[in-house]
């Protein structure tokens, strides 16, 4: 079969989305299928084009059998606006759809949402060479944006995203969606319920796998070797609140013992800093990402791994780094909605502790526990890796993507 991925995100950024696509087409090639990305020039979580790829308008490599072709973006500092996340996706539906073109016609297309805007050029291109598309939803762009204070409720641009959102869940033959959350949010938009297909997000649980703390070498790098560590890796954006975080650890400091840990894009780790010099919080320690290489050493420095929300994010999405830290065999600090998806993960994985978001004090509290009483969490960790493997194995989600691809493909 021939499969034409439409993601912004690929390889080689690191985080989000970026790794699962690129495991994806990676894993669809070893099973005998073609397979070739659309895509933009790699620039997150930085929100730079990467020095080796700046001044280009298109470039096609080759990757581990899977053909990519990249596209000029238009890119306005680490932190869009409205307008400049506009002219962002903007300008990769313009430049990509000239690359979509140059390639073999697929059997199906699977196209990734966010941004939603990609919704347009895939629709175009699918309706020229009369093929089918399968809509991956990792996040409902409206919901998201109105959650996060970005648009107002009734604003002209929410209603229109609502109104793009619903054109492509029209034109789509099947919509597959990361969280069952997702679902009642599609239902009420008018979306037939067989049309939606429930694959949650994976881990290579092959790669990502319970490591010894002792000898870790991101451990003895840093000076944790003899420390109760609490991590958090990931974006530092709107959604996360990590002044929680910061607090928390502060309220801490006084057991030399503890260390936090947080893992991130290098520009928001300075505004961190301050936090921790507003909050006296010396306990914190603030790194750059580790090269993916490294990742499996890194989650296993850890004693606890943190998946930090504020209230009022959107409900209905699943942090991916709960299957990462399940994987990891890690016990887990949860600071999320309590109505939410990432709630449901980790109290259904019995692998972690569920504290309010926005609550410094109860996430203290939370560590403090675990602190208390390592057997806990060694039990904790080992319940969440066999989680892992029975709900978020990269092979499972890769079957039931291939099983999908191919009953949409025959169905034309």
């Amino acid at each position: 079969m021939r499969i034409l991925i439409y993601s912004y995100n690929y390889y080689p950024e690191p985080i989000g989305i970026a790794p699962l696509m690129t495991e994806l087409a990676e894993g669809l090639v070893k099973r005998g299928h073609q397979v070739r990305v659309v895509t933009g020039m790699p620039n997150y979580p930085e929100r730079r084009v990467y020095p080796e790829y700046q001044g280009k308008f298109y470039v096609t490599e080759q990757r581990n059998g899977v053909e990519i072709q990249r596209s000029f973006i238009w890119i306005k500092g680490p932190k869009p606006g409205l307008k400049a996340r506009l002219m962002l996706d903007g300008s990769f539906i313009t430049t990509s759809i000239w690359q979509a073109f140059k390639g073999w016609k697929p059997d199906v297309i699977f196209a990734t949402i966010p941004p939603l805007l990609v919704s347009l050029p895939v629709a175009l291109y699918a309706t020229i060479r009369r093929c089918p598309i399968v809509l991956n939803l990792q996040d409902i762009v409206s919901e998201a944006a109105m959650r996060v204070k970005l648009v107002e409720g009734d604003s002209f641009v929410l209603k229109t995203a609502r109104k793009v959102e619903e054109l492509s869940y029209k034109n789509v033959s099947r919509v597959s969606v990361i969280a069952e959350g997702f679902r009642d949010n599609l239902l009420q938009q008018g979306v037939p319920d067989d049309k939606i297909a429930y694959i949650p997000n994976w881990v290579d649980t092959k790669f990502i796998h319970p490591l010894p703390k002792e000898n870790n070498p991101f451990r003895e790098a840093h000076g944790l070797t003899d420390k109760f560590v609490v991590l958090y890796s990931g974006n530092i954006a709107l959604t996360q609140g990590m002044d929680t975080v910061i607090k928390a650890a502060a309220k801490l400091q006084h057991i030399s013992d503890i260390a936090f840990v947080i893992v991130g894009e290098a520009k928001a780790l300075a505004n961190l800093q301050e936090l921790c010099k507003v909050h006296q919080a010396d306990n914190v320690l603030l790194r750059p990402f580790e090269p993916r290489e490294k990742l499996p050493e890194m989650l296993a420095a850890a004693d606890v791994g943190l998946v930090v929300q504020k209230r009022d994010v959107t409900a209905f999405n699943l942090p991916s780094k709960i299957p990462v830290i399940l994987a990891s065999g890690r016990a887990i600090v949860a600071s999320v909605p309590d109505t939410g998806t990432a709630k449901v993960a980790v109290v259904k994985s019995g692998a972690g502790v569920v504290v309010p978001p926005e609550d410094p004090q109860a996430m203290a509290d939370a560590v403090l526990k675990l602190y208390g009483d390592r057997h806990l969490v060694e039990a904790l960790g080992k319940q969440g890796r066999k989680f892992a493997e029975a709900e978020f194995s990269f092979d499972l989600a890769l079957s039931k993507y291939e099983a999908l691809f191919t009953e949409v493909s025959n169905s034309r």
